[in-house]
């Protein structure tokens, strides 16, 4: 038996996990297990497919829970971000560039898990909301980060879970449309990688099913500590 035929079903199911329990950490929990056997052009638009299907499966399922109130200003700078992320790359160096993003995620996710009363910021409105989207949209094309952005955003303005993944399961979402149009576009979308999307698709079922039953059991306090500690756990896996 080829290990892909392992490998792909468990990247696939606890990228599904993570994002039904979560909202988020699709890309980085894959990309943590197959990048170990496949290429990055390989992987890379598998990754983006999967996490695509994940989350409209996950807003399908969840869209009576969810509030979108907060989405539309940071879909629109995002949507701009993405390209300018993916031209800095081939100007600055990325692998010192994802290990800072890393570490401040690290110190950002285990320090507001050790406070009893997290910051909240009111101030800045749509306008700095619609910056943070933009940021998202840089790192996301710089460094495949877009959902860390939104994630730790929320968590600053103190929004009820509802909220927080209102925004960041949406905003994902749509940096992945475009993200597989982009490598559509580049040829590096084949029939090889429709193929292991096909066999890792009941994984993502299972996944999502089990990380969206954990989801509803958890409330703000909760889902607010995993956030953090998913954020923490991926700025770790940058700096390693």
């Amino acid at each position: 038996m080829p290990i892909e035929w392992t490998i792909i079903p468990l990247g696939a199911f606890l990228a599904a996990f993570v994002v039904g329990a979560a909202g988020f950490g699709d890309a980085l929990v894959a990309a943590a297990v197959w990048l170990h056997f496949m290429a990055p052009g390989e992987a890379a638009p598998l990754i983006v497919m999967t996490g695509l299907t994940i989350h409209v499966i996950a807003i399908v399922k969840l869209h009576k829970d969810l509030e979108f109130t907060h989405l539309a200003p940071f879909i629109g700078l995002g949507i701009l971000g993405v390209p300018i992320g993916t031209w800095l790359l081939s100007q600055i160096e990325a692998g010192p560039f994802r290990f800072s993003v890393g570490a401040l995620l690290v110190v950002y996710g285990a320090g507001l898990l050790a406070m009893r009363h997290p910051p909240v910021l009111k101030a800045g409105g749509k306008v700095l909301d619609a910056l943070v989207g933009g940021i998202g949209g840089v790192l996301g094309g710089l460094a495949g980060m877009s959902g860390a952005v939104p994630a730790v955003w929320c968590g600053l303005r103190g929004w009820p879970k509802g909220q927080a993944r209102g925004v960041s399961q949406p905003y994902i979402l749509v940096m992945h449309v475009f993200s597989l149009i982009a490598m559509w576009w580049a040829g590096l979308v084949t029939v090889e990688t429709g193929m292991r999307f096909l066999w890792g698709l009941p994984a993502i079922l299972i996944g999502l099913a089990a990380g969206i039953a954990l989801y509803r059991r958890l409330n703000e306090q909760l889902f607010r500590k995993l956030v953090l500690a998913m954020l923490a756990a991926s700025g770790l896996t940058l700096v390693i």
